[in-house]
Order: C-alpha cells, then sequence, then structure tokens
C-alpha cells in the first residue's frame, strides 16, 4: 500500500459526486445539471476551511469525463509567482487536450500575488481552458477574476451530517469510540472536517479513539480561556494558548467569536459599539500580518481597554 493510501483525508476524499457531501441542495442541483451538460464554467469554490471545496473541483473531473493528462493542479498559496503563471500554467493551456478541454486546479486561489492575478486574468481570456480557483477569502481575489467567474460559497456541514461522516470513517476503519469521545473531536474541529479526521487518526490507538489532549480542546473553549487569561493579566498563558491552537485561515472565526461575545468586553451599548469598531479594524488588517497570534492578541488587548 502506498503512503498516502494509508492517510485518511486522501482514503476518504470523494471519488466522484455520488460520494460528496452537499450542504445545499440548490448548489447540488447546479453541480448534476454542469454534469448532464458536459460542462463547466471558470469557477471559484470559497468557503471556510476543510468544507470540502478542493474535494469538490477534484470530484467534478471524471464526472465531466476529463482526462487525468488534461488536468493541472497547483497549490496557489506556494506556487504564486508571476513566473509560474506564465511558464507552467500558460504552456499547460496552449497545448492541445487529450481530450475535451483542459483544466486549471488552482487550490488557494487568494494565497497569489496582485501581480500574479493580473497575469492569471489574461490567460484566461486568451485561452479556451476552464480555471476552478478555491479560496478561504474570496475578497483577496480581484473583481476582474470574479466577473470572468461563477462563485460558489460552499457552505460548512452542519454539525449532525459532519458527526456522521466521523463516524462513517471510523466504522470503516475498525476504530471503536464512545459518542462522548468523538464528538470531543467534532466540537473541536467543526466545521473543519479535514482537520478533524487528521486528529482522529493521529488519536486512533490499537483500534481505540483515545480522548483527545489539551491541543484538540474545543475551538470555543479555548477563545474563552484565551481572553479569560488576558483579563488575568497572564498575558504569556494567553499567547502560548492562541499560538497552539489559531491558524492564519481561522482569524476570520476567531473575530466572528469576538463579534458574538461582545459582553465579554462592555455590558453597556455605548461600550459593545466600541468593541464592534475595534474588531472591524482588526478584520482590515487581517491580509497585512503574518502571523495570526499577534493580531488576535493585540486585539484582545485593545477590547479589555474598552472603559
Amino acid at each position: 500500500m502506498l503512503l498516502e493510501d494509508s492517510l485518511w483525508m486522501t482514503k476518504y476524499r470523494p471519488k466522484n459526486i455520488s460520494e460528496y457531501v452537499f450542504s445545499n441542495a440548490q448548489q447540488k442541483a447546479q453541480i448534476e445539471e454542469w454534469i448532464k451538460n458536459q460542462t463547466i464554467p471558470q469557477c471559484i469554490f470559497y468557503g471556510p476551511p476543510g468544507t470540502g471545496k478542493s474535494s469538490l473541483a477534484l470530484a467534478l473531473m471524471p464526472e465531466l469525463n476529463i482526462d487525468p493528462y488534461d488536468i493541472l493542479f497547483i497549490n496557489a498559496s506556494r506556487e504564486n509567482s508571476v513566473d509560474n503563471m506564465r511558464n507552467r500554467i500558460t504552456s499547460f493551456v496552449s497545448t492541445m487536450p487529450y481530450g475535451k478541454m483542459r483544466v486549471v486546479i488552482l487550490d488557494e486561489a487568494d494565497g497569489l500575488s496582485f501581480e500574479s492575478q493580473k497575469c492569471l486574468r489574461g490567460i484566461m481570456e486568451q485561452f479556451p481552458a476552464r480555471f476552478i480557483l478555491t479560496a478561504n477569502y474570496p475578497n483577496k481575489i480581484l473583481p476582474a477574476i470574479h466577473s470572468r467567474t461563477q462563485s460558489l460559497e460552499i457552505h460548512k456541514l452542519d454539525i449532525n451530517d459532519f458527526t456522521a461522516k466521523m463516524a462513517e470513517i471510523l466504522l470503516a476503519e475498525q476504530v471503536e469510540f464512545e459518542l462522548d469521545i468523538l464528538d470531543d473531536y467534532v466540537r473541536g474541529s467543526w466545521p473543519d472536517l479535514r482537520k478533524c479526521i487528521n486528529n482522529c487518526q493521529l488519536n486512533s490507538i490499537g483500534g481505540f479513539l483515545r480522548r483527545p489532549n489539551s491541543g484538540n480542546v474545543s475551538s470555543q473553549d479555548y477563545k474563552i480561556e484565551a481572553v479569560e487569561l488576558f483579563k488575568k493579566n497572564k498575558f504569556r498563558e494567553a499567547r502560548q494558548l492562541i499560538c497552539s491552537q489559531i491558524r492564519m485561515e481561522e482569524l476570520d472565526e476567531f473575530f466572528k467569536f469576538l463579534y458574538s461575545n461582545l459582553d465579554l468586553f462592555g455590558k453597556t451599548p455605548e461600550q459593545q459599539d466600541q468593541a464592534i469598531l475595534i474588531i472591524r479594524k482588526s478584520l482590515v488588517q487581517i491580509p497585512l500580518v503574518a502571523d495570526a497570534e499577534i493580531l488576535v492578541s493585540a486585539t484582545i488587548t485593545e477590547l479589555l481597554n474598552i472603559s
């Protein structure tokens, strides 16, 4: 067995649309219409991390009878230079396809630089290939590219469907589990199914799912705990906790938590209005920061100074 086949995330990635779990009936109907017509427009699939954007793009390929040699998959957050656009992508889309069309899947396309996106726009106009972009933050993609694509928001799975999918994988792997332990993993990962699958595989020892360690605490619990540590002036402990949990792609979720819990920072309407302005200012800074913990810690500190 190949090493990649032992990874649950790879093993249980949907191979076709019938294996893909849709959270939106209208989107499912749209995808089925593309398959029926055996065509696809230029697309942007966007939504939170781990909700199945890349999986959907890949599952569509056999349904549309795209030859594997006609598919170019690029992780745009790593290969995001202008030279990569001009050389690798242009050389791929400018040659004759083996089948009916060539398809470029740009995963995490919101990681492309401004100049790379300008170059991509020109390539999309010049060649008949199809482009499927995935993004966590669609606002980071140029309006000119949005106007040339159809955007589909990939919604997070209902938490019950999310839990059922994880239970299905554990049963298929013959891993015994208790429902309350599985629930701990779900609460700590939802809506990121990829994260939950990886955490469960990591902690499935000897055919049993063990209880998650402190590094897999509930997302909601760690955020509240971090705020409480800041309130107690335990800045080092608070920052260490945030560093151990947060990822750049989860910043939006953290700020949604802050917005949903304004009473942590002020009891009066005036204080909560101040909190909203601080949160909005920090949201604008997301594309400019290199470290998620710095922005979150600075924001919480400012929120706790509201008077």
